[in-house]
């Protein structure tokens, strides 16, 4: 039986911020064959990819008002033995050829931009962009077309650091 972890994003949420990072936060502490219990405001559908890339299945349950309750349940124990299935290396990534400062900008622009760049890129490179959020809506259309990244704030939590990398 899976132990699972309560996660309730429904505060932040409420009022206007962006729970990607408490989330990502809580993955990290969770101990090996333990899930998440997610509670949002809405279907996080965006999260879904992510972390099945991370080795998570989920099931979710609507509650009343709208709000749901996901279950994150780490997939067979014996594949999690090891680093979580699909978990990339970002150790050997080459500096960024891009670099894209989009704190001035309101969504979707931010996304557009670097969806754009990220096509201009070549095999294996990589950009680096500067948000005033996390773009969490970003995350399933760059791993829908193969890009790998990773993201988060700068300790003043100001900024929100992302790199892209091009398929090899």
């Amino acid at each position: 039986m899976t132990e699972y972890i309560d996660v309730d994003v429904r505060p932040i949420l409420r009022a206007g911020g962006e729970p990607f990072s408490v989330i990502m936060a809580a993955l990290e502490r969770l101990e090996l064959g333990q899930g998440l219990r997610l509670y949002a405001t809405f279907k996080p559908i965006p999260l879904f990819a992510v972390m099945a890339d991370r080795g998570f299945m989920h099931s979710e349950r609507a509650l009343d008002g709208g709000e749901w309750e996901v279950l994150f349940t780490p997939a067979k124990a014996t594949e999690n033995t090891a680093a979580p299935s699909g978990t990339p290396s970002f150790d050997n990534w080459p500096e960024p050829a891009v670099t894209l400062d989009n704190r001035d900008l309101d969504p979707p622009e931010p996304m557009v931009r670097i969806l754009a760049a990220a096509e201009k890129l070549g095999p294996g490179e990589t950009l680096s962009a500067l948000l005033r959020r996390e773009p969490v809506f970003l995350f399933p259309q760059l791993e829908k077309r193969g890009y790998r990244w990773l993201g988060g704030f700068t300790p003043d939590g100001a900024t929100y650091e992302l790199t892209v990398r091009a398929p090899s």
